[in-house]
């Protein structure tokens, strides 16, 4: 796929090889799929380990959407395929949905990017969604179907470890919520 072949070397030209391989995995879903960028996490006090690395989980409710998204399929059994009966993978538009469903209202509203120095609180802290499993509510909020997503708090998404307090992060949440879904910029 072309833009598999696009991302990887992007990657390499940017944060070296290692980062390139755990990326090698991208693909393009078809679907429905969570939508997690503007989102806040709420620790669930279990943890996860993700690529043998332990982590706190944490759930964030997010709009489901339906289309073209980028998924990372090592952390998806290597498939697209729902991880389960009322289930979805949370994934990212492509090509970028600008406008979506957003708390606290549910209300369709322009995507509004922000970086901010990543800390050690909760409202500097950042959690990572993507290409984790997701359980369909059942009842719809002011129209929108939502899913409860579960991932881990304080983990890149593109190495698999643990994020260093003062790096830089970037997410669509709201400044103030707890853990935003997001990540870090990539480190060589």
């Amino acid at each position: 796929m072309k833009f598999k072949n696009i991302v990887a070397v992007a990657l390499v030209l940017f944060a070296g090889t290692a980062m390139a391989q755990k990326l090698s995995a991208l693909s393009i879903c078809v679907g429905e799929y969570a939508l997690c960028a503007a989102s806040p996490t709420t620790p669930t006090g279990k943890t996860m380990k993700v690529d043998g690395k332990t982590f706190k989980e944490g759930m964030a409710v997010c709009p489901i959407l339906t289309g073209a998204a980028v998924a990372n399929l090592n952390l998806m059994n290597g498939s697209c395929a729902t991880p389960g009966p009322g289930k979805i993978w949370s994934l990212f538009g492509v090509p970028a949905v600008t406008n979506y469903p957003q708390q606290p209202t549910w209300a369709t509203a322009p995507a509004a990017f922000r970086s901010f120095t990543i800390g050690t609180t909760p409202t500097t802290g950042m959690s990572n969604m993507w290409s984790f499993p997701c359980d369909i509510q059942a009842e719809k909020v002011n129209g929108v179907r939502l899913a409860s997503c579960y991932g881990p708090i304080m983990e890149s998404p593109w190495t698999n470890d643990h994020v260093k307090p003062g790096q830089l992060g970037f997410t669509q949440a709201a400044e103030g919520v707890t853990y935003p879904v997001g990540g870090n910029a990539p480190q060589k």
